[in-house]
């Protein structure tokens, strides 16, 4: 099967979560004989974020890291959609891809009598908590939506997709997210990650992007005061971070690391001898399902403390597989528990680990995404397809 996915970015992780689970699915087609294209925009923020950063070296880690991966990156100017869509059997357009080449794309498929189908992969909480943001895109040309939680999906049911939007949600690439044996404490692009052998641990890390203020507040509580009372040993990974942001971390003793590539992180998880997950609480109270960082922290078997989300889909046993914090007080007494108990930590991990390898690895939901395909079998024709413009609906 030939497959074509547009993308924000493939290259680049920063602040672009996406890229994690789009490695993973693509990884496991290209390791079954699928032939898969991506393509991506030549001015991706993402990409440019990065290389302002850290220079046209942190892009070539990415090849090095995936040499199976291939990206085109198009001019929207030019792109042909003839030449890119050629006998391709199903594309897979991500959200973040602009308003006009969503409508380009879907008025190719109609144009073209094409077999190939065409699903809109939304993987962001707008279309629950921001529905306006998401007026603009027509996928009258599209055969259906992946939507990456339970949330998203009833949104796009209520936009009148129904048995045409499935839950595709994100999980862990096991081949990059499991126990590492080597610990990184500081990465710098261009030169060798500090990485031994894990032997004495530090306490606690938190691999997130700030984004802006309104995280700042479910922070100080779940991580940052607890981490202060307990006079723990912290770090912080990600980007986006402003002066005053860094300047709290540095008051309260946590370390900042900045941008991570999503390849070393298992080495970073083996750090330390736990990490926490904190959610925005207002993403946390309208989408039942966890970011990704929470399926990767529990590939690589590293005991979680989760913070204001519950898990009501059933993902996970809670408190077999994660802890649950629903104030600071609680996220301290758990951090104090595991800090004293290597078993408990132990255990917790193992256990963690074990539902990601049972449920939630990039392989399960490669096999979803082609039973989803399979169902198009014969009822690729334009006419079969509900004429669905999202803002219509808003």
């Amino acid at each position: 099967m030939r497959l074509v996915f547009f993308s924000h970015s493939l290259l680049s992780d920063w602040c672009h979560r996406s890229a994690h689970f789009l490695r993973g699915v693509v990884s496991e087609l290209v390791e079954r004989g699928h032939r898969v294209s991506v393509c991506e925009p030549a001015d991706a923020w993402s990409v440019q974020n990065l290389v302002h950063e850290h220079g046209e070296e942190a892009l070539a880690l990415t090849t090095e890291h995936f040499p199976a991966l291939q990206s085109r990156r198009y001019d929207r100017a030019t792109l042909d959609l003839d030449e890119v869509l050629d006998g391709a059997d199903a594309v897979i357009v991500h959200e973040w891809s602009s308003h006009d080449l969503v409508r380009r794309i879907g008025a190719h498929r109609k144009r073209s009598r094409s077999r190939y189908a065409l699903l809109f992969h939304d993987t962001h909480h707008r279309a629950v908590t921001a529905p306006a943001e998401m007026e603009g895109y027509d996928l009258s040309g599209f055969d259906g939506v992946l939507a990456f939680c339970g949330a998203v999906k009833e949104a796009h049911d209520r936009m009148g997709w129904g048995p045409r939007a499935w839950v595709w949600r994100e999980a862990a690439d096991v081949r990059i997210f499991k126990p590492s044996p080597l610990a990184l404490t500081e990465f710098e692009p261009g030169s060798e990650p500090d990485s031994k052998r894990v032997a004495a641990r530090r306490d606690v890390v938190w691999i997130g992007n700030w984004s802006d203020e309104s995280r700042a507040n479910d922070l100080r509580e779940c991580f940052l005061d607890p981490v202060r009372e307990l006079r723990l040993s912290a770090k912080v990974f990600g980007v986006r971070y402003p002066d005053a942001a860094r300047a709290d971390l540095a008051a309260r003793g946590v370390a900042y690391g900045g941008w991570l590539p999503n390849f070393h992180v298992p080495r970073a998880f083996a750090a330390f001898k736990m990490t926490v997950h904190v959610p925005r609480r207002s993403e946390a109270k309208a989408l039942a399902d966890p970011a990704i960082r929470v399926f990767e922290a529990l590939a690589c078997g590293v005991p979680l403390v989760s913070c204001h989300w519950h898990d009501s889909e059933g993902l996970f046993r809670a408190g077999t597989d994660y802890l649950i914090a629903d104030d600071g007080a609680s996220m301290q007494q758990h951090m104090r528990t595991l800090l004293s108990d290597p078993d408990a930590r132990r255990e917790l991990a193992d256990r963690g680990r074990e539902s990601i390898l049972g449920r939630h690895t990039c392989a399960h939901r490669v096999d979803e995404l082609l039973a989803i395909l399979e169902s198009f079998a014969g009822e690729r024709s334009p006419g079969s397809r509900p004429n669905v413009s999202l803002g219509v609906f808003l």
